[in-house]
């Protein structure tokens, strides 16, 4: 992969933005390489996603930050710069379901996922024997019913231990504390089914099946305090019928989970996903 310098950016949306920004690196000799924008009308916000060819700037990539400074406070932009060549660190995280992780492990060793995943967290260690397969440690971090505080305190040193550039919750079945929440903004990702609220609690397959439902899929997002209501990244659906039993439904699901979750995983270590407010831009 040829490497890029990824600008992201939001501001108060203006005339002269994109002009500015084109110019700044035009003006340095630099080689847009991709470029999205979107101007959003019900919020007056403006976002932007630029890859710059790196080779085509003579800055390192904190002098081109400090040159791009004065421009980002004139338009009182929310930005970063990022180079491409530096693989985000991914903690993994699951309980005892391994089609997400089975999934996200097969795509980082196939090459399809950019980034690094220092180690699998579960509190189930029923998967051992398969993360450690693709030279992953895993830490089994087994969770007390009555004190769980214990379990998110390892966890978050874990976490901290590894340098985590991101966390993903691939099936795992616990739901985070509020502070560890806040600790991590924008970077936990969560995937579940599409039946929230409708069919809440055990075998949500079981209760779509008997009300007769027609679609099923997953809903890829951020995790906040509020139990799956974060930023949306990435859904997907898939149709059923009457033929359809509830092991088929789960089937059927699980796969969508899995496709959904990469695609989230992937745009994210990307930098395509931009949030504002509890909602996201993708520049997919």
């Amino acid at each position: 992969m040829e490497r890029r310098y990824r600008l992201v950016l939001s501001c108060p949306d203006r005339v002269g933005i994109v002009s500015m920004v084109s110019n700044f690196i035009s003006s340095h000799g630099g080689s847009i390489t991709d470029a999205n924008q979107h101007s959003d009308a019900s919020t007056g916000c403006f976002f932007m996603r630029v890859e710059i060819d790196a080779s085509s700037l003579p800055f390192t990539l904190d002098e081109l930050r400090k040159a791009f400074e004065p421009i980002a406070a004139s338009f009182q932009m929310d930005w970063e710069i990022r180079d491409s060549a530096r693989p985000k660190r991914v903690v993994l995280m699951a309980s005892r379901e391994s089609h997400c992780l089975a999934d996200l492990l097969y795509r980082f060793h196939s090459n399809e996922l950019f980034c690094e995943i220092p180690c699998v967290i579960s509190n189930h260690d029923d998967l051992r024997s398969m993360v450690e397969w693709h030279g992953i440690p895993y830490h089994h971090v087994p969770v007390d019913p009555s004190n769980k505080e214990p379990h998110f305190a390892e966890v978050n040193r874990l976490i901290e231990a590894h340098e985590a550039d991101a966390v993903v919750l691939a099936r795992y079945m616990q739901i985070l504390p509020p502070d560890l929440c806040e600790r991590y903004p924008h970077k936990i990702i969560n995937i579940h089914h599409s039946f929230l609220p409708s069919f809440a609690g055990a075998k949500p397959y079981h209760q779509a099946h008997e009300r007769g439902v027609k679609l099923i899929g997953a809903t890829c997002h951020f995790v906040t305090q509020d139990l799956d209501a974060g930023p949306i990244i990435d859904q997907d659906v898939t149709r059923i019928s009457h033929r359809d039993l509830p092991e088929d439904m789960v089937r059927l699901g699980r796969d969508v989970e899995k496709t959904v979750l990469a695609r989230g995983l992937r745009w994210h270590l990307e930098d395509r996903v931009l949030v504002y407010g509890n909602k996201t831009v993708v520049f997919a």
